[in-house]
């Protein structure tokens, strides 16, 4: 397609990695693709819901995403290759074909009450986005919330969704509990460039009335620009955090695009559809910041990427960062020293058994 589909990101749905065969739709034989697709939904009833993580490039040990695939539809997303193990397609089915957590707050119930649980912060979102469109409907990250709330679990959620003021209820008496956090995703504050890079997810004004209305609640925010894109969105750096901060932000972090696996053809697609002028040269540059390839997947180099692009970037990061006071950490330190688990009828019989 010369075009995405109306409110999608993918111009195309290539088979997944593992298939064992492949298949193509033949245009005269099957006419034009749709204009439009529509969402499916999938129900999944997961055996676990707690995900550990021992990368040392991220900032936390413990995770649970309420979905798989995303509707927001980002190009560049880097999940979008985990939807090869489900047997669907990294391209249009990870943002049209979504699997929801049936359960979900049962099963996390289920582990926090496990006697070799320790507390740790749980990051909501670190895949996909715990307030995708489909959120509004299903209400998954809610009822997480509602139970680290009970158990007085600290929890960090990282969005792009401002469907989170919805919640600002739980979330604010979270924070002044010092138990939440939120790292609010932007990657541009241009409407247009929005509109294609990801298709579904608020918009960068709706974006920063969020963390207004977060701030104002007391609960502490930061800013997450992600990812940077050379000669599409790098040049709005400084700006992002200005706005972010002026907003309410209170710290500050940066991911240098990433293309793993599926993900750097399909984001070549993109750059062909949208700018075929500069595309050769927005490739060139991730190459030159990614040890001559399209993706370097080594721990410390994979969220910043290295060359001489990539280290003006980390400069004017730190400059920016510096400029507009998102240096803080003040009041992001969550506790863990609060965790504990609610009675539940007939526990106190079980004394007498």
């Amino acid at each position: 397609m010369s075009r995405p589909p109306r409110g999608r990101g993918a111009l195309s749905n290539p088979a997944n990695r593992f298939a064992p065969s492949r298949s193509e739709i033949d245009p005269v034989a099957d006419g034009e693709l749709p204009a439009r697709i529509d969402t499916v939904q999938i129900n999944e009833r997961p055996r676990t819901i707690i995900s550990r993580n021992r990368s040392p490039d991220v900032p936390f040990e413990q995770s649970i995403n309420p979905y798989r695939g995303c509707e927001h539809g980002c190009i560049y997303c880097y999940a979008r290759p985990s939807h090869a193990y489900w047997d669907l397609s990294p391209g249009l089915d990870f943002e049209t074909r979504i699997i929801c957590k049936e359960g979900a707050a049962e099963r996390l119930e289920q582990e926090l009450r496990a006697k070799n649980y320790r507390c740790k912060p749980i990051t909501l979102g670190a895949n996909t986005d715990p307030y995708q469109p489909l959120e509004q409907q299903r209400r998954i990250t809610r009822e997480l919330l509602e139970v680290l709330a009970r158990y007085r679990h600290p929890v960090t959620i990282i969005t792009k969704g401002a469907l989170i003021t919805r919640d600002l209820d739980i979330l604010s008496d979270m924070a002044r509990q010092q138990l939440c956090s939120v790292m609010i995703s932007m990657t541009t504050l241009d409407p247009e460039l929005k509109r294609t890079l990801e298709p579904r997810a608020a918009g960068p004004r709706t974006r920063l009335n969020a963390i207004r209305e977060l701030t104002a609640a007391g609960v502490p925010v930061g800013v997450l620009v992600a990812p940077l894109i050379p000669m599409i969105n790098d040049r709005e750096l400084e700006a992002i955090l200005s706005a972010c901060a002026e907003a309410g932000a209170r710290n500050a972090g940066y991911v240098f695009i990433r293309l793993p696996q599926e993900v750097k053809g399909l984001f070549r697609e993109w750059l062909d559809a949208h700018y075929p002028d500069r595309a050769e040269h927005v490739m060139s540059l991730i190459r030159q910041s990614r040890n001559g390839q399209e993706n370097d997947s080594r721990f410390g180099k994979r969220m910043r990427g290295e060359g001489q692009f990539a280290e003006m970037i980390a400069q004017r990061f730190r400059l920016a960062q510096r400029k507009y006071g998102l240096e803080q950490r003040h009041g992001l330190r969550l506790r863990t020293d609060l965790f504990s688990v609610p009675p539940r009828a007939g526990d106190q019989l079980a004394l007498f058994g």
